[in-house]
């Protein structure tokens, strides 16, 4: 029970209740932990618009939630996660997810969680049960100076010099900070499994365990994110997911991989060979006919082209391949009963929630409408002519996700509306800042 958990910790004197915008930013509150099981009967408010604001947290401007509704209230309850700590404060604290409704009881649209939930109900329908893995890449960055450089390892004072690909040296260097992220996510119920040193500049891959229920898969992306960031500012330096915060390191990517159970808990996906079933590739002409159209889920910052450039280790054109990591959709191999399919558009500066909702849409609706995928390719997908390619600018890919036929099959035209609303006031701001203000601005908060 929800109660039980401030009871057993009396040490919590405060908890904080957030929900998750179309940002990916925690927006709630601080309350006293007195109060705390009135907010577990009773739910919080805040305006449904506080879901709909831009990177800065501003209102957008052109909105009616604001002034043509009166910026009216909705209702917050708690999510079925329950309350957990937040190892990243100084002060014993509990952190409570919470979710948006109307008035009414019914889920408010245009909360990015209850997006995804939308599509597990879908699967659900169907008698089906997707199961999802993420991994999540993420910088060390010590930004204290005028330019972006690795932290000095804790162990040695020294700074890595060059990128370090599977260093085990590279890992030793921030053993404490990793050790406590460990214990942290251990104490928050999160998954986490391999970690790896990667291919930029103090680049680090956390992989979060295969979970047969999406929402929570989406729930340890987004606690993951806050919790490595604030822990990283504990230990004196800063953790970005930002896609591309070095000009000459590839960026940061957020892989999904994923396979639909039966009824009768059997992958959908696994034809006990190495190609899979006709289903399998039903998915992924799904995935592979939204993808132009919802990068701007998969990208959703000005910064997220930067990341998406030909040779740079993140997939340009729309194709897929087994066993291919070129290929912006990759058959893994491995044993025929983990079939799956590896989605490796996104970057880390991704709202889970949406992402998982897009890509477990659009293999559903490549299922349902008997999609026939194109051929696989082979070899170095940059190097195939002919191919189409994803959008290549921000602009390009909010006017692809707003005009789009594909997108209303998946999401909401609440969520559709606010996202366009979100990302054309952004567009407009950021054309005019400079690239270092452009950093300051998205280093922390994606």
């Amino acid at each position: 029970m929800m109660k039980d958990y401030l009871r057993k910790h009396p040490e919590v004197r405060t908890i904080r209740v957030a929900a998750v915008d179309l940002n990916g930013q925690a927006r709630g509150k601080r309350i006293p932990a007195r109060f705390a099981d009135k907010v577990v009967k009773d739910g919080t408010r805040f305006p449904f618009s506080v879901l709909n604001l831009d990177i800065w947290g501003e209102d957008i401007d052109d909105s009616p939630l604001v002034f043509e509704q009166g910026d009216q209230d909705g209702v917050l309850r708690p999510t079925e996660r329950g309350f957990m700590p937040m190892p990243w404060l100084e002060a014993p604290t509990a952190l409570l997810p919470i979710w948006m409704f109307r008035e009414n009881g019914q889920p408010y649209e245009g909360d990015p969680r209850h997006a995804l939930r939308a599509i597990v109900d879908r699967y659900k329908a169907k008698g089906l049960t997707p199961v999802v893995a993420i991994e999540l890449e993420f910088f060390l960055i010590d930004d204290s100076g005028k330019t972006l450089q690795v932290p000095p390892s804790p162990r040695s004072g020294k700074r890595r010099k060059a990128a370090e690909t599977l260093s085990i040296r590279a890992l030793d260097a921030f053993d404490t900070f990793f050790t406590d992220l460990y214990d942290a996510c251990e104490a928050m119920d999160i998954p986490a499994d391999t970690s790896t040193s990667e291919t930029g500049l103090g680049q680090f891959e956390v992989n979060l365990m295969h979970c047969d229920d999406a929402l929570r898969a989406a729930d340890d992306a987004w606690l993951f994110k806050m919790l490595v960031k604030g822990l990283a500012r504990r230990h004196g330096f800063a953790a970005s997911f930002m896609a591309k915060p070095y000009p000459e390191y590839s960026g940061s990517g957020l892989h999904t991989h994923f396979s639909v159970l039966d009824a009768s808990g059997s992958n959908i996906f696994d034809s006990g060979g190495p190609k899979g079933t006709a289903m399998l590739r039903q998915a992924v002409a799904g995935c592979l006919a939204a993808m132009h159209d919802s990068t701007l889920i998969f990208a959703p910052h000005q910064n997220s082209y930067e990341r998406l450039v030909p040779d740079k280790h993140a997939p340009t054109a729309i194709c897929w391949g087994y066993e291919n990591r070129t290929a912006a959709i990759r058959i893994p191999a491995g044993s025929t009963s983990a079939r799956r399919i590896e989605h490796r558009v996104a970057g880390g500066d991704v709202n889970p929630y949406l992402m998982l909702a897009v890509i477990l849409g659009a293999a559903l609706d490549g299922m349902e409408r008997e999609m026939e995928a194109p051929a696989p390719i082979s070899g170095n997908a940059y190097a195939v002519d002919g191919l189409q390619q994803i959008p290549s600018g921000w602009e390009a890919a909010i006017e692809a996700f707003e005009h789009s036929e594909i997108m209303p099959r998946i999401l909401n035209k609440e969520i559709i509306r606010n996202l366009v609303q979100t990302k054309r006031q952004e567009l407009h701001y950021i054309a005019e800042l400079s690239d270092s203000e452009l950093v300051e601005l998205y280093l922390d908060t994606v």
